[in-house]
């Protein structure tokens, strides 16, 4: 089996380095035109150079592939909309968007600026909704579509002095839970990878003797697929580093349940308490408000 994506369009956001680049190169090679955004800035978001999505872009075409540039920032919205423009323009529509664009800023939360939490959920929650929704009329109107998003461990599992950063990674998944539904009936596919790789990002302190196993090259496969007709999951993530790659997804336990009609009280919930944290005996798949609520009585007909 060969996955291509002839006559599809993509958009890549954050690909004039590390993993992004690895992403537009893959998706290149198998028939994409792909739209080349980078603002060019430095890990922390500042400055710029068109010099990132250029190069990419000339390596792009250098294969044989199609590729345009795009400089724009997605931390506006007049930023995500100019994005989408250079696709519709240049190629006529948009198929693929993959939503990889970051910064860091990292402090412990103490020594963390307000100004610094605010940017960095900027570009990646906001960045994210603001390309999702410049393509979503796109992607609705010809019933076909595929998002990635990008989110991380520090979002799902936490990591010291990443407050901002894991604030904005779980944000994405939000919004990736939600437009799993809004999307479903347009075959729109939304899904999220937390990746770990050897970028400008983590590079400075990575294990070394992970670090040399650890190219974005592992991380593009997984992106691709996702990107891809064949793709046949949506609201999923997928952790990917090193050639390794699970599914993640969010588990319960037994729901410890009291009467609906009355309040449990603090003590009786107290007492409950161990049974709610035992997951060793009793996980099972999340299933929302909406199981837990599946045993309420129901309501008399109106007479």
């Amino acid at each position: 089996m060969t996955i291509r994506f002839d006559n599809r369009v993509a958009i890549v956001t954050g690909a004039g380095n590390g993993l992004g680049r690895a992403h537009a190169m893959l998706l290149a090679s198998r028939g994409a035109k792909v739209v080349v955004n980078d603002p060019g800035g430095a890990v922390d978001g500042k400055g710029g150079d068109h010099a990132a999505a250029d190069k990419v872009v000339a390596e792009i075409k250098a294969a044989g592939g199609q590729a345009v540039a795009s400089y724009d920032s997605v931390a506006t919205w007049e930023g995500a909309q100019n994005i989408v423009k250079v696709a519709v323009d240049a190629f006529g529509t948009v198929d693929i968007l993959v939503n990889n664009a970051g910064i860091l800023r990292d402090k412990s939360f103490s020594k963390l600026d307000i100004a610094d939490i605010e940017l960095v959920i900027q570009v990646h929650l906001m960045g994210t909704i603001f390309c999702t929704k410049a393509v979503w009329p796109i992607m609705m109107e010809k019933k076909y579509g595929r998002i990635v998003v990008t989110t991380s461990g520090s979002g799902l599992t936490g990591n010291f002095g990443q407050s901002n950063y894991g604030a904005a990674k779980m944000g994405v998944v939000g919004l990736m839970n939600t437009l799993e539904h809004e999307g479903a009936r347009s075959n729109i596919r939304i899904n999220a990878i937390s990746p770990m790789a050897d970028t400008r990002m983590t590079g400075a302190i990575m294990d070394p003797n992970v670090q040399k196993y650890a190219s974005p090259d592992h991380i593009a496969a997984p992106v691709a697929w996702l990107s891809s007709e064949d793709c046949n999951v949506s609201g999923e993530i997928v952790c990917a580093m090193a050639g390794s790659y699970t599914a993640v997804r969010l588990y319960q336990t037994e729901t410890v349940r009291f009467d609906p009609a009355n309040p449990a009280t603090l003590d009786q919930f107290a007492e409950k308490a161990p049974a709610l944290f035992d997951f060793e005996k009793s996980a099972q798949p999340y299933a929302g408000v909406m199981g837990m609520i599946s045993h309420l009585p129901k309501a008399e007909p109106a007479a």
